[in-house]
C-alpha cells in the first residue's frame, strides 16, 4: 500500500468537496430567499453532507499519518436561476463520478481508503440521479411546474 497515494487522492476530495460544499451551501440560501425553499433546503443539507465526507476524509489521512492542508477555495459564480444551476451542477457531477471511480481503482491497495471512496461514489452517484432525474423532470412537465414543486 502507498501511503502517500491515499494521502493525496483524500486530500484532493477534502480541498475540492470543501469548495463545492460551501458553494452549495450559498446556492440553497440563495434559493430560499427566493422562495424555493424545498431547492434551497435540498442544496443546504447537501453541504452537510459533504462536509461529513469532508470529515471522514480528513480522519483518514490523519490515520494515515499524513498532515491535513486547507488549500483555500477558488472563487465560483453564483447562479440566480436555479434552473441553470441544476444544469451547471450536473456538469460537475457526471465527469466527477468518473474521476473518482478512476481514483477508487488506483487506491485497490488500500483496501479502507478504497471502502471509503466506494461508499462517498454511492453518495455522489445518488446526487447525479437527483439532478439527471431533475432536468428529466424539467422537460417532461416544463419549468414553471418543476419550480413550483420547489417551493
Amino acid at each position: 500500500m502507498d501511503k502517500n497515494k491515499s494521502i493525496e487522492a483524500l486530500q484532493f476530495f477534502v480541498t475540492h468537496l470543501a469548495e463545492g460544499a460551501v458553494v452549495h451551501k450559498q446556492q440553497g440560501m440563495i434559493f430560499k430567499s427566493q422562495g424555493f425553499i424545498k431547492l434551497g433546503q435540498k442544496y443546504i443539507d447537501h453541504f452537510n453532507e459533504e462536509m461529513g465526507w469532508v470529515e471522514k476524509f480528513t480522519e483518514r489521512i490523519l490515520d494515515l499519518g499524513g498532515e491535513v492542508k486547507f488549500e483555500g477555495m477558488k472563487e465560483r459564480e453564483l447562479i440566480k436561476n436555479p434552473l441553470d444551476y441544476v444544469k451547471a451542477d450536473l456538469a460537475i457531477q457526471e465527469p466527477g463520478v468518473d474521476m473518482l471511480m478512476k481514483c477508487m481503482a488506483e487506491l485497490k491497495d488500500d483496501p479502507t481508503t478504497y471502502d471509503l471512496l466506494k461508499d462517498y461514489l454511492k453518495d455522489e452517484e445518488e446526487d447525479l440521479y437527483w439532478s439527471q432525474g431533475a432536468m428529466d423532470m424539467i422537460e417532461c412537465i416544463g419549468a414553471q411546474n418543476w419550480l413550483l414543486q420547489q417551493l
